[in-house]
């Protein structure tokens, strides 16, 4: 529990105020909304928004390279009519609704696609990402921007972003410049618009208050697969029950939940020495005999199940085999 609330508090503090030293220090806690009540208060306030709000769409096609300031949201005048419907769209008739369970509740947030990305390769939950980006409140008050790439641990993020990034691919490639700067082509251009139970919900600092429904364009470039513990377990793949949460999954009921865990099992074997398979790599010698071909493990302990009981070795305390035996 210890864990799962220390990772939540760095969640509050992280995405929105990762470019500057206000904020951090002027978090206030206020008592909670029941988060099914709110979630319908913020769910409407996000449809409406959606509703009476429009985006210059033409700029948006085919423009990998358009920047946050071209995307214009602007909202519809009194009349209700759409200016110059050639040029832009409604937000409600471009987003794309998801659904998501966090906290027993369920989510509807929604997300424009702007531009896929091209690699082939997408972050997961779990990961760490390179990524601009611009937060914004539904009054467009801008609360945090980061327009040179930075890094995130999308585990150290508010909810809304370890859901939404892997729906986009990564840059397809990228040049280094003379001067030292880096060019990414064709990167993934989105926009997300969130409900404050996938954001900061009761936690107010600096200029985002409490059950503050967040919008971000963002763009992703890079990312690298996560494994928080070096175990050769994927953070992503020690999310055993698929909710996202990586700290309630905990094989073996100790302190520590599977992801920092170098014993998911607890049966004193390393997760990393319960790899049998044959070395696939016969390049390194890494029991440093001489020979790198008569290695133990492929780097992959998930694919071993010695008693074919359908239960990978390193969470199975009745396969203790060690690669080093």
């Amino acid at each position: 529990m210890k864990l799962k609330l220390y990772i939540l508090l760095i969640s509050i503090l992280f995405v929105g105020f990762s470019c500057g030293d206000d904020g951090a220090d002027d978090v206030i806690e206020v008592p909670e909304a029941d988060r099914t009540e709110q979630q319908v208060i913020d769910n409407d306030s996000l449809v409406g928004y959606l509703q009476t709000h429009y985006v210059n769409e033409s700029i948006l096609i085919n423009n990998p390279s358009i920047l946050f300031n071209d995307i214009e949201i602007n909202e519809l005048p009194e009349d209700g009519d759409l200016p110059d419907p050639d040029q832009n769209t409604l937000l409600i008739d471009l987003v794309e609704t998801f659904t998501t369970t966090y906290f027993d509740v369920e989510y509807e947030y929604y997300v424009l696609k702007v531009n896929q990305g091209g690699s082939d390769n997408s972050p997961n939950f779990s990961d760490k990402v390179r990524v601009s980006y611009e937060g914004t409140l539904m009054d467009n008050t801008v609360f945090d921007s980061s327009i040179s790439p930075v890094d995130f641990d999308l585990t150290a993020t508010i909810a809304g972003w370890g859901r939404v990034l892997p729906e986009f691919n990564n840059a397809e490639d990228f040049i280094i410049n003379s001067d030292g700067t880096v060019t990414y082509n064709n990167p993934g251009i989105g926009i997300m618009f969130l409900p404050s139970g996938l954001g900061y919900y009761s936690a107010a600092a600096g200029s985002v208050p409490v059950y503050s429904n967040l919008i971000f364009k963002f763009k992703i470039y890079q990312s690298e697969v996560n494994d928080h513990d070096f175990d050769n377990v994927p953070s992503h793949l020690e999310d055993l029950d698929g909710d996202y949460d990586l700290t309630d999954d905990n094989s073996d009921d100790d302190s520590f939940a599977d992801f920092v865990d170098s014993d998911d099992d607890n049966d004193g074997t390393l997760t990393i020495d319960e790899d049998l398979e044959p070395d696939t790599d016969l390049t390194v010698d890494r029991d440093g005999d001489g020979d790198p071909t008569n290695d133990i493990g492929d780097g992959d302990p998930t694919n071993d199940d010695t008693d074919g009981d359908g239960i990978p070795n390193y969470l199975d305390p009745d396969d203790t085999a060690s690669r080093d035996d």
